[in-house]
């Protein structure tokens, strides 16, 4: 049996930030030509020991070995000399230049800059690891998925020889990401090493060698794919066995709550986010919204929650008794004291939703401070709301007194959703509701939607991972450049279905 040759060692590296270990005493060995999968809880410490390879954190104890031989990596210039390329999920380009210029921005290169011999040589790349890009586009002309190939070729123009892709598919298309794959897979046999960041389960089993499990910022272990399951993984994950079943019950007697026809809406700029959309949100049933990341989402349920303004249309309420009112026109908060209740998780959770210098408590109380009697405010109330978010979501938390800016990114989540859910709506819109979270926490509050749902609450659920959006929700409406491209049963499609209609503007079976 041929054995095996690391490209990179870490021995007991550890990394601190005052008082709390990111990482600590870490060892790993990542060999040639193999995919290896990074998997653990948010805030297992993956992306922190990324970072110390990449050179953009430098370890307080510890030793890295490339190739055999001890390495300082101070900065990321260390990490390419050594061959070692990261490709981060929020993408380093300059919009107005070509792919070209990008990739050779920056590089060092003998005599003067030859554009036409630089694209020569990507063009090279990309047959050689089945890559589609065109050289001479401007990066704002592109997709998404085009911006990452740009980022990929990148380091490999400067002689990558370890990839780093921190959640690589997380805006891609079915289809995309297995274009991606075969790129992978194509890299690995050339002898290129991978290391892979990601929480979907079902792709590391599909792309990966070997997978290696962090949690609290310590290695635990690491495990050939071929000899593991989801389950398995989870359970490492976490520490303890943890169910990875979604309930979806069946809708009873479901309703019309949100009738929504011909809506169109354009930015301040004059660009059209959503044209002549129509759909219906029902009692008792999970609707999902899908496409590739903004095209039109959030523009959609801040229309329906009185936040966006409408070029035209009509988007009504219909009471238990069938009773219609027309939304458009409406304040956010008229809205709400129907029933309306927007639970949306944006990239900036303190921006919109929560306040960072006030505590739980307080931030519980944003709600209900209207529903105290004259000029007092009911601060029990909130008060028990935050310790039953903060138990029932296991929120990591001094107490309910601590200012919601000292909590990390997914304990601000789990204390958003938990208010908005708590809030106890007729209608619940909720955008990347599990966005950052871990998997242990992303199904207690799957499990919280369902409760919704069965309570007769008629749910909105705008997420990114297709494989929950299938088991999930009962209907799924797909949004293309701002159209509807199908709204399809749940039940009854696939993850091939839905990629097709995130990339086509109409057509599409509808489940209506």
């Amino acid at each position: 049996m041929e054995k095996k040759e690391p490209v990179l060692q870490l021995k007991h590296v550890t990394k601190r930030f005052g008082e709390v270990a990111a990482n600590e005493d870490i060892s790993l060995d990542v060999y040639k030509g193999e995919i290896l999968a990074l998997l653990g809880e948010n805030g297992s410490g993956k992306t922190t020991l990324m970072n110390l390879i990449s050179g953009i954190y430098f370890p307080d104890e510890g030793e890295i070995y490339a190739n055999g031989k001890q390495v300082v990596i101070a900065s990321p210039r260390d990490a390419f000399s050594l061959d070692i390329g990261m490709i981060h999920q929020h993408f380093k380009l300059v919009d107005v230049l070509t792919a070209t210029e990008n990739i050779v921005l920056g590089l060092e290169e003998e005599g003067k800059l030859d554009l036409k011999k630089s694209a020569a040589r990507i063009e090279e790349i990309c047959e050689k690891y089945g890559f589609s890009m065109d050289p001479s586009k401007k990066i704002y002309d592109m997709s998404v998925s085009e911006k990452q190939t740009v980022e990929i070729v990148k380091v490999l123009y400067r002689g990558a020889s370890l990839l780093i892709l921190d959640e690589p598919t997380a805006v891609l298309t079915p289809q995309e990401t297995q274009t991606l794959f075969g790129v992978l897979r194509n890299m690995k046999q050339d002898g290129k090493s991978v290391i892979i960041i990601t929480h979907k389960l079902a792709e590391v089993l599909e792309i990966s060698d070997r997978v290696a499990i962090l949690r609290h910022g310590r290695y635990i272990t690491s495990m050939d794919t071929d000899k593991v399951n989801a389950q398995e993984l989870t359970d490492a994950m976490v520490g303890h066995a943890v169910s990875l079943n979604i309930e979806r019950p069946i809708p009873k007697k479901p309703r019309d709550r949100i009738v929504v026809e011909g809506l169109t809406v354009k930015s301040e700029d004059g660009v059209v986010k959503l044209q002549n959309v129509g759909f219906h949100a029902r009692s008792g049933e999970i609707l999902g919204i899908a496409g590739v990341a903004g095209n039109g989402q959030k523009e959609l349920l801040e229309a329906i929650a009185g936040l966006q303004p409408i070029e035209s249309g009509s988007i009504r309420y219909l009471d238990e008794d069938g009773k219609e009112e027309e939304l458009v026109g409406k304040d956010p908060q008229a809205i709400m004291e129907l029933g309306v209740s927007l639970a949306f998780v944006p990239e900036d959770r303190l921006g919109m939703g929560l306040v960072g210098n006030m505590d739980l408590a307080d931030n519980m109380m944003l709600r209900s401070f209207r529903n105290g009697k004259g000029i007092f405010t009911d601060r029990k109330a909130p008060r028990e709301l935050a310790e039953q978010v903060v138990e029932k979501l296991e929120v990591n938390t001094p107490g309910i007194a601590t200012m919601v800016r000292k909590l990390s990114g997914g304990n601000v989540q789990k204390v958003l959703v938990g208010r908005e859910i708590a809030n106890a709506p007729t209608v619940l819109l909720t955008a990347y509701a599990v966005r950052g979270l871990d998997i242990h926490s992303s199904y207690t509050i799957y499990d919280l939607i369902n409760q919704q749902k069965k309570s007769g609450v008629a749910v909105v659920y705008v997420g990114e991972d297709l494989d929950v959006l299938l088991e999930l929700c009962d209907r799924i409406l797909v949004l293309c450049d701002g159209q509807v491209s199908g709204i399809v049963d749940a039940r009854k499609t696939d993850k091939q279905e839905i990629g097709f209609l995130m990339t086509s503007v109409g057509g599409g079976t509808d489940a209506q």
